[in-house]
């Protein structure tokens, strides 16, 4: 009778034991990774660089949109403002500016054109992120009159690259090699000649940022 009773404590011991762990459990689930890990995370960003004044609307609208559609996240950068102004009035609230901006954060960088854009044809912080961005390896974008800066910066040289026609000049004498395509692909540096060509140049982008 005795053996009978201890079995039966044994049992109802169990019993509550094995309960309380599941109930545990629920209440506090083991923590699991994000596919991908947290660098996947930060590989799924793109920055777009924008003038603060008279950037050119569709430049911007049409990448943007793509590049959201194709699961990426977008940051948007310009130079001392926090709302820039499109040549059509567009208003775009700006994340960052140039100064603060961490290439580490984003896997490819894109300079959108627009007659603002000459802003940053000698502006050294907007050279360095070029440099910077080449150097690394990333996907660089440049529109319109944009891909001057890339010129400006060093890193069109013996690269095959389209722009604007009024830019023709001068990325020849930055030695790069003009070929007035809407779209240009040289390795990772993909350039647009205006606002035609945005849809075509975003989904190049688009392309070369999910193959890197």
């Amino acid at each position: 009778m005795k053996k009978v009773i201890l079995i039966f404590l044994f049992l109802i011991i169990a019993i509550i034991t094995v309960s309380g762990y599941f109930i545990f459990k629920e209440k506090n689930p083991i923590p699991t990774k994000k596919k991908g890990g947290e660098n996947n995370i930060m590989k799924s960003k793109i920055l777009m660089i924008i003038a603060p004044k008279d950037f050119r609307d569709e430049e911007y609208l049409i990448p943007h949109q793509v590049f959201n559609q194709g699961g990426f996240e977008v940051e948007v950068a310009s130079k001392e403002v926090t709302e820039a102004i499109g040549m059509f009035n567009t208003k775009v609230k700006i994340d960052k500016d140039i100064s603060q901006v961490n290439l580490d954060d984003y896997q490819g960088i894109v300079f959108v054109g627009g007659k603002g854009a000459s802003i940053y044809f000698n502006d050294p912080i907007a050279l360095n992120l070029a440099k910077k961005s080449f150097a690394k390896g990333k996907v660089i974008g440049a529109i319109c009159i944009a891909p001057s800066i890339l010129a400006n910066a060093g890193i069109l040289k013996n690269k095959k690259a389209t722009a604007y026609p009024t830019e023709q000049s001068n990325l020849n004498q930055q030695g790069a090699l003009y070929t007035n395509e809407a779209v240009t692909i040289d390795d990772k540096i993909i350039t647009g000649q205006g606002p035609k060509a945005a849809q075509e140049f975003a989904e190049k982008i688009l392309s070369a940022l999910q193959i890197d």
